[in-house]
């Protein structure tokens, strides 16, 4: 006899029901923010009102223990050691934490490639600035063919004065997944340290910190892993962590009762805060293995893939990335015509209540949808037809 418990209901329809979001808006934009479902947003409430209900105990003798546990959960599923992350708000912060501590001298270059998240890029100019370090972004052509190619043509960037390579595991403007545990290697071997911007990763693909051995590594968990916003982490290698400041400076900065290293006193807990979105990030982990996510991943990938296909069929637009998991998983971007209208984002929104992000990448307009697990194909195909009667009407 078979005792085993059967897995929840992991369709579009069933899992559209956990979710929070108006099912009056086709939502194809996981990838801006997230969404959470029910039954972690109703973790991160629970937390919210344990700390209500005695906020000195919470706050003044308990979060040390509850932060602790809370890591070595989310260690465990990005496969490092939980005294080698901290919780962060988002992964601009993280980044924003490594540029202003790092102590590179004037005429030191800090590497990136030209499809970098603003904010991050803002980051590094803005510290920089004061270091007088320059920012350098070494171009990746479209489309991306193959690794060896991608790894040329960014290493073609490296001088005697790279000191720093900065670089996306998953892109934001383009979606597009990068080879960075081939970086990490490459510049262990020069001398570089490594900063990886993680952002869409944590629940989009697996993450092994372990094995892709970068200095310093920054995540959402508030996107792909549907935790609630504010919930991301820094990860800095044991060597690397004595060269972090804390970008706030609280208790943690000679501390009266150090802890296990300075990296956790710095950054473990600045002050008055509401932790719960961090506490909540075990109870995302726990949700999506209880969705079997895995399976949920692989189907959103297939309706991706057919969308994907459809919409560079009626945009007449070349792919910029070969049909291949190696290159993109729950996200892609597709170049739009010259023909589109600048409003698309706007008319899709406002006339057939489509939530996706239309943008402009180095003088080119894209379209960058995203499929989660709520997603079906008839939201694709919606997409789809919304796009035929825009561009017919242009």
């Amino acid at each position: 006899m078979n005792n085993a418990v059967p897995l929840p209901q992991n369709t579009p329809e069933a899992l559209k029901n956990l979710f929070q979001l108006d099912s009056g808006i086709i939502f194809l934009n996981h990838g801006s923010f997230g969404a959470t479902p029910k039954p972690i947003f109703e973790v991160f409430h629970n937390w919210q009102r344990k700390l209500e209900s005695e906020p000195v105990a919470f706050l003044g003798r308990e979060i040390g223990s509850y932060l602790a546990e809370a890591r070595s959960h989310v260690a465990e599923y990005v496969h490092t050691n939980a005294d080698d992350i901290v919780f962060i708000p988002n992964t601009t912060y993280g980044i924003n934490c490594i540029a202003h501590a790092l102590q590179l001298h004037s005429g030191d270059e800090v590497l990136a490639t030209d499809h970098e998240y603003g904010a991050c890029e803002r980051a590094w100019r803005f510290h920089g600035a004061q270091q007088e370090i320059v920012y350098k972004k070494q171009p990746i052509p479209l489309p991306v063919v193959s690794a060896d190619d991608f790894i040329d043509a960014f290493w073609a960037g490296v001088t005697s004065k790279t000191k720093v390579i900065f670089i996306s595991q998953i892109t934001s403007p383009t979606a597009l997944i990068f080879p960075v545990r081939e970086v990490c290697q490459k510049a262990r071997k020069a001398g570089i340290i490594t900063v990886v911007d993680g952002a869409h990763v944590p629940g989009q693909t697996a993450l092994n910190i372990t094995e892709m051995d970068p200095d310093f590594y920054a995540g959402n968990f508030h996107k792909w892993l549907c935790a609630p916003k504010g919930s991301a982490f820094l990860y800095a290698r044991k060597d690397m962590q004595p060269l972090l400041n804390p970008l706030v400076v609280s208790w943690g900065w000679q501390s009266d009762s150090p802890g296990v290293s300075q990296f956790q006193d710095y950054f473990g807990w600045a002050g008055t805060d509401d932790p719960s979105a961090y506490l909540s990030a075990p109870a995302a982990i726990q949700f999506q293995q209880e969705y079997d996510w895995e399976s949920v991943r692989r189907r959103c990938r297939i309706t991706l893939q057919e969308i994907r296909a459809n919409l560079h069929e009626l945009l007449q637009t070349a792919p910029i990335a070969p049909d291949s998991e190696v290159w993109w998983q729950q996200m892609a971007a597709v170049p739009l015509p010259e023909r589109a209208p600048q409003d698309l984002q706007q008319q899709l929104f406002q006339r057939y209540h489509i939530e996706v992000p239309v943008f402009k990448w180095n003088n080119q307009r894209f379209i960058r949808v995203s499929v989660q697990g709520y997603n079906s194909p008839e939201d694709g195909a919606a997409l789809l037809n919304a796009l035929k009667q825009i561009l017919a009407s242009a």
